[in-house]
């Protein structure tokens, strides 16, 4: 073993396959890598549920577009240099980051769930600036459509032109498969299509429609969401990308707060047992 390997083995962090399949039912749960080799990627037809494409080789290129807030577990076909690689490598950037210990290999013989491997990235456009609609949105596809989908921000005129370019689906502007229909704001379409039955959404959705429509007063927590998106947009206005990587820890922390958090008041004075 040389040097390199004995550093990457020193530094990367293993997490058993049934801690990883735990982790993966919480929400928003940690980031699933599948690193295989490329042509062991290519013959093969399963991945992990949920898991996004990277290339081992190419970390560097690709550690921007991960969510600094959420742990990532790398997984190749044993558990061996390729993962513990790259966790080592996301490990020394400050990311959460662990190796699948007996890789894919030991997940299938455990009968745990697979899933289709991943395939193309979709794409989404809409159009730049983005505040809160088009920041909700993207959130919604991340978490609940395509983990690793595309989000292209472009202005007003172009988003028809791209969209025909480049095969994306277009949202948040007149005319697309997601808009605005009445008092509903484009949220709400992907909420209705593609998590109808989900009772913290539809909580969320009400405070993005009435953020989004001039009604913030439709729930106690718009004013709240329009000062943070607002401001939000002021202070990253000339990057929507930087915009949106923000936005997601918001609607993170946001939906988790209609799930979980109705029942939660913070009081002052705090209780002092001094006894």
């Amino acid at each position: 073993m040389d040097a390199d390997q004995t550093v990457t083995t020193q530094l990367s962090v293993p997490i058993t396959a049934e801690r990883a399949l735990a982790l993966a039912s919480s929400f928003p749960g940690p980031q699933l890598l599948d690193v295989r080799r490329g042509p062991v990627f290519a013959a093969a037809t399963t991945s992990l549920p949920g898991a996004i494409r990277r290339d081992a080789e190419a970390v560097t290129s690709w550690i921007g577009t991960l969510d600094p807030h959420r742990a990532v577990i790398a997984a190749c076909v044993w558990g061996h240099g390729v993962s513990q690689g790259v966790a080592t490598a996301l490990g020394r950037s400050g990311f959460a980051a662990f190796h699948l210990a007996g890789g894919i290999a030991e997940w299938e013989a455990l009968g745990f769930p697979l899933a289709p491997k991943p395939g193309r990235p979709r794409v989404f456009v809409t159009r730049a600036r983005p505040k809160i609609d088009r920041i909700a949105c993207p959130w919604f596809i991340r978490r609940f459509i395509d983990p690793d989908a595309r989000i292209v921000y472009v202005p007003s005129p172009d988003v028809a032109r791209i969209a025909a370019e480049t095969a994306a689906t277009e949202f948040d502007i007149p005319g697309a498969p997601y808009t605005h229909e009445g008092e509903r704001c484009s949220f709400d379409a992907f909420v209705a299509r593609h998590r109808p039955d989900d009772p913290a959404m539809a909580l969320l959705a009400g405070v993005v429609r009435g953020v989004d429509t001039g009604r913030p007063e439709l729930n106690a927590a718009g004013p709240g969401l329009l000062a943070l998106s607002l401001g939000l947009s002021a202070l990253l206005a000339d990057d929507d990308a930087a915009a949106l990587r923000h936005g997601m820890v918001m609607y993170d922390a946001l939906y988790l707060w209609c799930r979980d958090c109705q029942g939660e008041q913070h009081r002052w004075p705090p209780r002092v047992d001094r006894t």
